[in-house]
């Protein structure tokens, strides 16, 4: 069965493009543009992993993460945080509320994806 990646960004661009990476790279994707939508679709989408952007409007992505890990349900939900502030604190404070792992855009698609592959053991 193909794992389900949610998408979480308010960049158009940057969603576009992660879409077409993850849908090539098999798997389904669904795409939320802040953070309330994200905590909304985890839910019904149910995804294996969230590429989770941090500066978004209306809940960051610090806050989606740790409202994800309060969460009993999505326990197993895999959490890669995406930005563009790569400073050591922004990291710690990632890893701290739960995320699984970190990159500082811009990244490399070939780096996404071999992170994407390796937090889902595939």
């Amino acid at each position: 069965m193909n794992k389900k990646i949610l998408i979480v960004d308010d960049e158009p661009n940057i969603v576009m493009s992660l879409e077409f990476l993850m849908k090539r790279e098999g798997f389904q994707v669904a795409v939320a543009a802040d953070g309330e939508e994200a905590l909304a679709r985890m839910g019904e989408f149910q995804p294996d992993l969230v590429l989770l952007d941090v500066m978004m409007p209306k809940k960051n992505g610090y806050d989606v993460c740790q409202e994800i890990r309060a969460n009993a349900d999505w326990s197993r939900v895999k959490i890669l945080m995406l930005t563009a502030k790569g400073r050591d604190t922004e990291v710690a404070k990632g890893i701290a509320l739960g995320a699984d792992a970190y990159m500082t855009k811009p990244f490399s698609t070939k780096d996404l994806a071999a992170k994407v592959r390796q937090l889902l053991d595939e």
